[in-house]
């Protein structure tokens, strides 16, 4: 396989690359139209959220497959500017791209702007985000079975009473679906106390929840468990509670994975203790392979779920991984999800 970059734009509206993948060795004329002309499909990803690990591995995913199938990929970067991102799905039906991939966003502020799109004859699939939307499947990480694998560890590692903290911020689609498990929980095991919510998706979120998490502990000295379902929340909470000096105290649960994630949850005395998770680079993947199979003409489904696995902190130690790569090694089901894979599609190298 031989990559190609076709260019790189920068602009006050945002950021814009195109990465071109040529396939060699007969791969193209094997696929259906309009895979069978090497180059000829133009398919942007708009994106919404894109600090942190995850999103960047989510990335190098979409980047990935793009180049297994042979077309133009285009990003659009909005960096949480919800407006930005309407403006920038615009933009790409104006390049005249074939298929769009919305990444995360408001359901508010994209419903509109997909709604151009399909009206465009544009193939749209979109990941992490609402759109009320018939014609775009939605491509997701199974999110209620993310934060239920994760509580489930809490309470057996904690039992069915503790008082907890817990990082939400309200609107967006997979955080709104891991507060729905969050709430069953609650009600569903009486023992559970919620001592006090807080959470901010502002720059560097990491940074931000951490100035938050310090006054939460300040102010309920008997939390024991912190629920942050999205490693950026926390790594925030971790970053106050090592401050603090209660890292015997509490145990943080948490939704999502990365390297630095690993490292985190394995420094000596860690109160990081399990996280469930999809490979956001596998997850990337399947965006790409559900919108090629739209192009093709097939139905990928109305949602498209990548399972999660639950990764401890034992785990970890007990197999002795250090990184992604290790991890996707030793937990196979972690390194490949066997979604929206028709016979015809290429899969990325390995």
């Amino acid at each position: 396989m031989e990559f190609k970059i076709r260019g790189f734009l920068a602009s006050a509206s945002g950021l814009v690359f195109g990465l071109t993948a040529f396939a060699t060795g007969g791969l193209a004329q094997d696929m259906p139209a309009p895979f069978d002309i090497a180059g000829d499909v133009k398919i942007a990803l708009v994106r919404y959220l894109s600090t942190g690990d995850f999103f960047q591995a989510y990335l190098s995913g979409v980047e990935a497959q793009a180049a297994a199938l042979g077309v133009d990929l285009r990003v659009f970067d909005s960096r949480q500017d919800a407006a930005l991102q309407a403006d920038m799905v615009d933009q790409a039906i104006a390049l005249g791209v074939d298929g769009i991939i919305v990444q995360h966003g408001l359901t508010e502020s994209m419903q509109e702007a997909v709604q151009r799109a399909v009206d465009a004859d544009i193939k749209v699939v979109a990941f992490d985000v609402n759109v009320e939307n018939p014609a775009v499947p939605q491509i997701e990480q199974s999110d209620r079975d993310l934060a239920r694998l994760a509580l489930e560890q809490a309470i057996a590692d904690n039992g069915e009473e503790f008082k907890a903290g817990y990082v939400y911020v309200p609107g967006i689609a997979p955080l709104d679906r891991r507060d729905e498990t969050w709430r069953d929980f609650k009600d569903r095991y009486e023992g559970i106390k919620e001592a006090a919510v807080f959470g901010t998706l502002d720059n560097p979120i990491a940074n931000s929840n951490a100035n938050q998490a310090r006054s939460v502990l300040q102010a309920n000295p008997d939390i024991t468990v912190m629920f942050a379902p999205y490693d950026e929340f926390a790594k925030g909470v971790k970053i106050a509670v090592d401050e603090a000096g209660l890292s015997d105290q509490i145990k943080i649960y948490s939704a999502d994975v990365s390297t630095a994630d690993i490292s985190a949850m394995r420094e000596e005395g860690s109160a990081w203790a399990a996280t469930a998770a999809t490979n956001p680079a596998v997850v990337g993947e399947v965006s790409v392979r559900a919108l090629a199979m739209l192009l093709a003409g097939e139905d990928p489904g109305a949602q498209v779920v990548v399972p999660p696995t639950l990764i401890s902190q034992d785990m970890l130690n007990e197999l002795d991984i250090k990184n992604m790569e290790e991890l996707g090694a030793k937990m196979p089901q972690f390194a490949h999800a066997d979604v929206a894979v028709p016979e015809w599609m290429p899969l990325p190298a390995r």
